[in-house]
């Protein structure tokens, strides 16, 4: 990643791609994908929730009908995510192998990994209570750690409604950002959806797609993030 050359992630709650009119639409959801012009765009309730999770949105029409590719991330042959987080990348974007992060809580939760050329994107929808949400920030944190280093992004649905509290694990290691508020759509009030950086990294700019159709094809608004390296 040069740094003259921002790399552009996104995050997008697809609520299974259901929109506040309450049509299932995966046409409309990736006409909203192609619009927010990234690179890199982590999913969340990807994949529906009940049985063997079958995918929300079709990879045939990913495959077809965007400009992405799907990392291999799911478990399910029918899913394409694991916990309902999906990763999209640009068509000829060089990856490693993803990786499958269990975090703690009430109910299953996990975290989806993959690596770029000079860039480890991970994708996360965290629980509803924050002492969770704390325990898994606390053990992603702790399982990245671990991993060979590499500047780091986690984006996703935060689902923590207060911007000055409830993000504590990640401190003294990755800078989190709200770029907008994004939910719920019909009346943006909080800023569930967030980008948090490595110390190595540093945010160019940031925005939600606030359009008519996204706010439609989902109850929550899709994030971006134009990322280069800090200093």
């Amino acid at each position: 990643m040069a740094a003259s050359s921002p790399i552009r992630v996104a995050s997008y709650n697809l609520r299974k791609c259901r929109g506040t009119d309450g049509r299932r639409d995966p046409a409309r959801v990736l006409d909203v994908i192609g619009a927010l012009g990234a690179d890199v765009v982590a999913l969340q309730e990807a994949d529906l929730r009940l049985g063997a999770r079958p995918a929300a949105l079709p990879p045939a029409m990913v495959e077809a009908e965007s400009d992405f590719e799907l990392v291999r991330l799911a478990a399910s042959p029918v899913s394409i995510g694991w916990h309902g987080n999906a990763i999209l990348l640009r068509k000829g974007m060089a990856h490693g192998a993803p990786r499958r992060i269990e975090l703690p809580g009430l109910e299953p939760r996990g975290a989806v990994a993959v690596d770029l050329d000079a860039l480890r994107i991970v994708g996360v929808h965290l629980g509803l209570l924050r002492r969770y949400r704390r325990a898994q920030l606390a053990q992603l944190r702790e399982r990245l750690a671990a991993l060979p280093p590499l500047p780091t992004v986690i984006t996703g649905d935060f689902n923590e409604w207060r911007l000055n509290r409830g993000l504590e694990p990640l401190d003294g290691a990755y800078k989190a950002h709200a770029p907008g508020r994004s939910f719920p759509t019909r009346r943006p009030m909080a800023a569930l959806d967030r980008v948090a950086l490595s110390h190595d990294l540093a945010l160019q700019d940031a925005g939600v797609n606030d359009s008519p159709l996204a706010r439609r094809a989902s109850d929550h608004l899709p994030i971006w993030a134009d990322i280069i390296p800090a200093g």
